[in-house]
């Protein structure tokens, strides 16, 4: 025990300058030297740990597993190792427990062998664990209660929409919207921007040009002119009824008026405003078999979504191309199909080609908002009705829109 006095130097000076606790035990457990910071860390007074038992630092509980090691693998490597295990213990001089990190390092001097101990006061990191904990059970709470403040939102809107279907999108909607709501904003904002800037030019243009012809002879130029002004003046009526319809939509104050009308008008209708937008060559194939048939459903629902069908063939098909559009009919319900010849759309986006504002990888240069398939579907299935496609890349689509009947 001489070697490791306190009043030697080496050991002193080297001992009282590292910040750890430093614990010398010899092969019968006893302590032979130790260092302040280890004295301080169990409440002992200077050299008063000096010739006790190394078991008077450990825990009642552990000491057994002690003794065990202590026995045989103390002593068979050279070299420092942590000891295995969480949840290390030092028992304080006052019998409490401290959280210890325990750093082993065996080596022998003058034919005697000894272990060399390191220990490392976890206390305040253990602190500081415990207040992490609480902060995440304090976190956890104030979610619950978050939670439990949209759960009951949720019920309300069940209460306040009528269709079940709907109310349950709704609420998919709005337990997205809180995370989702400044992506979607920012989208918003350059959508518009891009959208309306687009037309707004065409406009412009035109007429500027159209101001430029005013002999007689340049009727012609004049015509074409007017004809894209219109045009585009369209188009922009067309961007601001589908951005009316989706509050209307969310808000819940769509309504539906059933009426009976001619089937051959409204689709002679439709089919008049697409050819205004035709491609050199394309061509609309006209349902055969619909004069003189009255039908029973809302005409403005069903003109919007044929008309968003046909354009959006019209669009993404190339030029000297046919569109099918076909018509089934029984007592129960109607059905139409709008066949193009166009780019298709990619089977990975298939199943998101309803979503708001998402539009096709093959479509991404191409103008659109992304919004008219969605506005379409939900006015179809609030009138019990459903729309559903067929497509595959760059050999075409198929739209069918399926609508219930009062009477035929």
């Amino acid at each position: 025990m001489r070697v490791f006095d306190k009043n030697s130097n080496i050991f002193k000076l080297l001992s009282e300058s590292i910040l750890q606790g430093i614990l010398v035990v010899n092969e019968q457990q006893e302590i032979v030297a130790s260092n302040q910071r280890s004295d301080e860390l169990f409440g002992y007074n200077r050299d008063e740990l000096l010739g006790q038992q190394l078991s008077i630092l450990i825990p009642s509980a552990q000491r057994e597993k002690h003794k065990n090691l202590a026995e045989g693998v103390y002593w068979e490597d050279i070299g420092i190792r942590k000891m295995k295990g969480r949840n290390l213990s030092g028992l304080h001089k006052n019998g409490n427990q401290i959280p210890l990190q325990v750093g082993l390092s065996p080596f022998s001097l003058y034919g005697n062998k000894y272990v060399l101990t390191l220990i490392e006061d976890l206390s305040e990191l253990k602190e500081k664990d415990n207040q992490i904990y609480e902060l995440n059970t304090q976190l956890e709470k104030k979610i619950r209660l978050r939670t439990q403040e949209l759960r009951d939102t949720v019920a309300i809107l069940k209460r306040e929409v009528k269709r079940r279907k709907e109310a349950e999108n709704k609420i998919k909607d709005a337990l997205q919207r809180e995370r989702e709501l400044n992506d979607l904003k920012t989208k918003f904002l350059s959508l518009v921007s891009h959208e309306f800037k687009t037309p707004l030019s065409g406009i412009l243009t035109a007429a500027t040009l159209v101001g430029k012809y005013n002999t007689e002879e340049q009727q012609e130029k004049r015509e074409k002119h007017l004809k894209t002004i219109i045009a585009e003046v369209r188009r922009l009526n067309t961007i601001l009824t589908d951005f009316l319809s989706i509050e209307r939509l969310e808000q819940g104050k769509e309504v539906y008026r059933l009426s009976d009308f001619s089937l051959s008008k409204i689709v002679n209708e439709v089919i008049y405003d697409a050819n205004m937008i035709l491609k050199d060559g394309q061509k609309i194939n006209y349902p055969q078999n619909i004069d003189d048939i009255i039908i029973n459903q809302d005409e403005r629902i069903v003109a919007l979504a044929l008309t968003n069908l046909l354009h959006n063939a019209i669009k993404y098909s190339p030029e000297d191309t046919e569109i099918d559009f076909r018509v089934n009919i029984s007592k129960k319900k109607i059905t139409f199909h709008i066949k193009d010849q166009g780019i298709g759309i990619p089977e990975t986006d298939q199943k998101h080609i309803f979503d708001r504002y998402f539009r096709a990888e093959n479509v991404l240069l191409t103008q659109g908002t992304g919004i008219g398939l969605n506005i379409i579907k939900a006015h179809v299935e609030n009138l019990g009705g459903s729309i559903y496609f067929k497509s595959k890349e760059n050999k075409g689509s198929v739209f069918s829109v399926e609508l219930p009947l009062a009477k035929t």
